[in-house]
């Protein structure tokens, strides 16, 4: 087995990445995929789910799809549970689902946003995390999917920031109680123009260029859900096998 491979490859893993039918999800899951894992693709929406895991095992990957609402305990254990059904064990999961649509001043935002928001992006990573860690083999992996918005303030965005700071310290948690027999990272992307992105950020398109002009980003680019599917492959790896309790920003700059 070469270095590449030995670092780098999944074969024989299985990986379950939330929030998998569109955006920085399927790059995730088909990045997973072309590593060589079995990756079990989950989501609300039953028919973008199913459209990315046909993607991946048309492409000659390994993948299901798993219609799953991460608010829902019970729906995350099925998660768990589908996955150790159909590939006999659970290595790696992936918590990307999350998102708000979202921008008002905090002061103005009503009180089932909040929680609404809370739910999505901190108690559903909670939740998953502990029923990961119940049902994975020893040296799983746990991949947080953060923002660069819980370090900095994004106006309007108050309520997702704290969901994500407190994602930040779940990953450090966990990583502190699960290890050594998992380990817990989390990436922060920066901008990547998904559609809940530009949902938010009420964006078309040809608004683009001008976002990225705007923010000058030292990589000279806007990001793609590839870029985050490679860092979270590396956090999915033996390459990382000495990293746990990190957050690190993939944003294009510092």
């Amino acid at each position: 087995m070469d270095t590449l491979q030995r670092l780098f490859g999944l074969e024989g893993e299985v990986a379950i990445v939330t929030g998998a039918g569109r955006g920085i999800g399927e790059g995730i899951a088909k990045v997973l995929a072309g590593a060589g894992a079995h990756v079990v693709c989950a989501a609300r929406r039953k028919a973008e789910v199913d459209r990315v895991a046909d993607e991946i095992n048309n492409a000659g990957g390994s993948a299901i799809a798993v219609p799953t609402d991460v608010t829902d305990p019970q729906a995350i254990e099925a998660l768990g549970q589908a996955a150790i059904s159909k590939f006999g064990k659970l290595n790696i999961w992936v918590n990307n689902a999350g998102g708000s649509p979202i921008q008002t001043p905090l002061t103005e935002l009503p009180l089932e946003e909040w929680n609404a928001t809370l739910a999505l992006n901190l108690t559903a990573v909670w939740e998953c995390t502990c029923t990961a860690a119940r049902l994975m083999e020893d040296g799983g992996r746990v991949v947080n999917i953060s923002s660069i918005a819980a370090q900095m303030i994004v106006p309007g965005s108050g309520h997702y920031s704290a969901a994500k700071a407190g994602v930040n310290m779940l990953t450090q948690t966990f990583a502190q109680e699960l290890g050594p027999r998992i380990r817990v990272n989390c990436i922060m992307p920066g901008a990547v123009p998904t559609e809940i992105m530009m949902t938010a950020m009420n964006l078309k398109e040809e608004d683009l260029p001008g976002l990225e002009n705007m923010l000058r980003l030292p990589a000279g680019r806007l990001g793609t859900p590839e870029d985050l599917g490679a860092a979270v492959l590396y956090l999915s790896s033996k390459a990382s096998e000495w990293v746990t309790g990190q957050c690190i920003r993939v944003s294009g700059g510092p």
